[in-house]
């Protein structure tokens, strides 16, 4: 239990160092675009108190997670986007919104035990899944922050939460494009940042994944294009399944080209 709940211990990490990457950017900055399409630095920091605030209504107050649920009842993706326009003030209050939605949704979380069952968009998770994926969540959008804004991350051990989040949710790419997912279960083998290695899956599976953790969640989040990591694919299915990857529901979006960031990865 206590593996469990150190997730909430470190998403409230991974959120102080996003807040890091933007708490002294002025205007100018703030409207920088990101690699998303359409999307600002303030873009993404709005986008993240929504889900926050989307996740901490499920962990603190069911009655409330239900009324946002109905509202985007017409798609999720469409009320996400509305919602953002709520939070896109001037940077200092957007600022310190992101601000109060992250720590009262880590104090809500941090308050259930772990294994605690919170309603979520199509099924109810237990509370840490909830945690983990919004780890995934702060990787991928910081990621888009950290390019816009030319920096080079420090990843931690703390991602060992996203790999095993994107390996629960294996199927979510195929489901994102209306495919059957293979019969099959593939073994992971990742490098964590440390040098550890984290292993998954069956351990005679004859098709498997291996390489860097950091770029197996570059990959589940789509921030990097396969071409760019060194993500290798052992079998059909999992070589097929890189083409694919990704650790979130709904539309799988443009991705990234490669060698797009050949000049910051150097």
């Amino acid at each position: 239990m206590s593996d469990l709940a150190q997730v909430f211990t470190d998403l409230a990490a991974e959120s102080e160092e996003l807040d890091a990457m933007v708490a002294r950017l002025d205007k100018a900055q703030w409207n920088l675009p990101t690699p998303a399409p359409g999307w600002t630095v303030a873009n993404q920091v709005a986008h993240l108190a929504f889900i926050f605030h989307l996740a901490g209504a499920a962990a603190a107050d069911g009655e409330e997670f239900q009324a946002i649920v109905e509202r985007a009842s017409k798609g999720l993706n469409a009320a996400v986007n509305a919602a953002i326009e709520e939070y896109m003030d001037d940077p200092a209050e957007l600022l310190q919104r992101w601000r109060d939605e992250r720590d009262t949704t880590v104090e809500a979380l941090s308050a259930l035990p772990p294994d605690k069952i919170v309603p979520w968009l199509v099924r109810p998770i237990p509370a840490f899944v909830l945690a983990c994926a919004g780890i995934m969540e702060l990787f991928g959008h910081g990621q888009d922050i950290a390019d816009a804004l030319r920096i080079r991350r420090e990843y931690t051990d703390r991602i060992q939460h996203l790999v095993g989040f994107a390996i629960l949710v294996w199927d979510f790419g195929y489901q994102a494009r209306g495919l059957t997912p293979p019969d099959t279960q593939f073994r992971f083998e990742l490098t964590a940042p440390s040098g550890e290695v984290w292993a998954f899956g069956p351990e005679d599976a004859e098709q498997s994944v291996t390489g860097p953790a950091v770029d197996f969640c570059l990959l589940v989040t789509r921030r990097r294009h396969r071409d760019d990591l060194k993500i290798v694919a052992t079998g059909e299915d999992a070589d097929t399944w890189l083409d694919i990857a990704q650790a979130y529901r709904g539309p799988a979006g443009e991705g990234r080209r490669p060698g797009q960031f050949a000049d910051l990865d150097a």
